[in-house]
């Protein structure tokens, strides 16, 4: 392996700086648990009382893929942007296109968890700040609505005392239009949440060492809540063993009725395995700022082993305990799916009255918080270490006097403004993005635990700081096609459109590429591009793999597209 004094060919004032150890690489992945927030409603309504055992069968998988993950990030001392900037190297010697490909969807996964996590942060605002009424049957505007509408239903009349004692702030919105599969809104979701996003932007631009420390504190102030929250409830006796059994699928999405082990029952539960990926895995971030380790030959490992561990321990915690205590019909209800009364719900069955709910409430967003800004630190250097290495355009490779790399925050600020106003619509839109995402994150995920193998083939002769066993690189490598089947059968679970619009989204980074590789730099990739791997353009050459990648990529197309006709609702 190349020594941290193989540096790239940059300008000092250009390079990201080496200030930080494992530790603060962990503080800054800390906001990782809380992306269970996004998705625990939507695997609630579509799996059942599947979900937690959805949330644990993910997590594990994610855990087992992050050591190939580990391991061919050690051989990048010099780079960042995360796992997938250091397998799109060993790609490319088979294609200069599918290398691209992998940063390319790793950026789009991680992305939008910006406005995502802005949108249902600014939700729980608004239900803090302008809550929405709760009336009965019995509530006396009900009774006098009724009264003065003779013959109107009781919930008729709920509906219409509800819409009357609604907050108007709730219903205000600047603009909106419907596009295709999505709606777009300014609404007062909107604006909140783009306040949030230009908050974290100005604590990011204080570089990695002002982030970290910054996340520890706010770190701190969500896991142990968290923790509370999944922990308290099983020794107060809340949980309730009943809502763990049958383990069978719903009958169909978001209806308590429960189904059967057939291929509309797989489908849903694949659904349900395919989101909950992109959020159970994302502690591979945490390998994102190896060239702004002090020590990346020990910390890089320490770094993904340890977020692990924390995310094993609340992404299967929170789930187990949120069902044993709501049930079915709990988690099936409209605030649940759609997201915004999950932290009313988490911080309720902690008990404690109002002021501990409302503090609960509070760090939840902080949660959310934290992991937008995971998410901004660990896309921009993905965008960031894209451009170094000559796959996007130059202009993203620029860094501040702090070792941000701020025109690449700008760029992730831009286009999460866009996504929000998508995201605020509605959850339809909401779970549109987040599989749209997710399939990025899929291929992405597929890409690189095939490149762990690959790398071992072609750059076996390099030392590794840390070396997986040979047993763990091939569990990944049949993990990829697992997660290949959760791809095309889950996709359209959360939006007929998602699978498609995921595959075209992937593909625009063609131009993108083209652009860059052969208008900007002539055909030819910079120099230090390889320096880690002690190689020179011609290397490139060389390839001991032979046709394994290939028929390992028409294998992993093959298998979605036969599991996408298999699998249906």
């Amino acid at each position: 392996m190349s020594t941290i004094s193989t540096v790239l060919d940059q300008p000092a004032e250009s390079k990201l700086l080496r200030h930080i150890d494992w530790r603060g690489a962990f503080w800054v992945a800390s906001g990782v648990p809380a992306l269970v927030l996004f998705s625990i409603g939507g695997i609630a309504g579509t799996t059942g009382k599947l979900a937690f055992l959805i949330w644990t069968v993910s997590m594990i998988m994610g855990f087992l893929q992050s050591f190939t993950y580990a391991e061919i990030a050690g051989l990048f001392p010099n780079k960042s942007g995360g796992a997938s900037i250091y397998g799109a190297t060993a790609w490319l010697r088979y294609s200069k296109f599918i290398a691209p490909l992998s940063v390319w969807c790793n950026w789009f996964a991680w992305s939008p968890v910006l406005s995502l996590g802005c949108s249902i942060a600014a939700a729980y605002i608004l239900n803090a700040l302008a809550p929405v009424p709760l009336f009965t049957e019995a509530s006396p505007d009900v009774v006098a609505y009724i009264a003065a509408h003779a013959g109107t239903a009781p919930a008729d009349a709920i509906t219409a005392v509800t819409a009357a004692a609604t907050p108007a702030i709730r219903n205000w919105t600047l603009w909106s239009h419907t596009l295709g599969p999505v709606s777009f809104t300014l609404n007062a979701t909107f604006f909140i949440g783009a306040v949030l996003m230009l908050i974290i932007f100005s604590i990011q631009h204080r570089g990695i060492l002002g982030t970290a420390s910054v996340q520890k504190y706010i770190g701190l102030l969500v896991i142990i809540p968290m923790l509370i929250v999944g922990v308290v409830p099983i020794f107060t006796g809340q949980i309730d063993w009943s809502n763990f059994s049958p383990l069978v699928p719903l009958a169909a999405a978001y209806a308590p009725e429960p189904g059967s082990w057939n291929i509309a029952g797989w489908t849903l539960a694949l659904g349900g395995m395919f989101i909950a990926a992109w959020s159970t895995y994302g502690f591979e971030t945490a390998v994102c700022y190896t060239s702004e380790f002090k020590n990346p030959g020990t910390d890089t490992f320490k770094a993904i082993f340890y977020s692990g561990l924390l995310c094993m321990l609340l992404f299967i915690l929170v789930p187990f305990t949120f069902q044993g205590v709501l049930g079915l019909n709990g988690m099936l209800a409209t605030p649940i799916v759609d997201g915004s009364g999950v932290a009313d719900a988490l911080a309720g069955m902690v008990g404690g009255g109002r002021l501990i709910h409302s503090l609960l409430v509070m760090l939840m967003i902080l949660a959310l918080v934290l992991c937008i800004m995971t998410a901004m630190a660990g896309s921009s250097r993905t965008l960031y270490q894209g451009s170094v290495d000559g796959w996007l355009p130059r202009y993203l490779s620029h860094v501040n006097e702090h070792g941000a790399p701020t025109r690449a925050m700008w760029t992730d600020l831009c286009f999460n403004l866009v996504v929000l106003a998508i995201a605020s619509a509605d959850a339809t839109s909401f779970f549109f993005i987040l599989a749209v995402s997710n399939c990025g994150y899929i291929i992405f995920n597929f890409l690189n635990l095939n490149a762990g193998w690959i790398h071992r083939i072609d750059n076996g002769h390099i030392a590794r700081p840390w070396k997986a066993p040979s047993w763990l690189l091939g569990i990944g490598a049949i993990f990829a096609y697992v997660n290949a089947i959760f791809m095309g059968a889950g996709a359209k679970v959360w939006n007929p459109m998602a699978l498609w619009a995921g595959l075209i989204t992937a593909a625009l980074i063609i131009p993108v590429f083209c652009f860059r590789h052969y208008i900007q730099d002539k055909g030819k990739f910079p120099d230090h591009m390889l320096a880690d791997l002690g190689m020179a353009g011609a290397d490139l050459s060389v390839k001991k793999a032979g046709m394994l990648p290939y028929l390992t990529l028409v294998a992993g197309v093959a298998v979605m597209l036969i599991a996408n006709w298999v699998f249906v609702i």
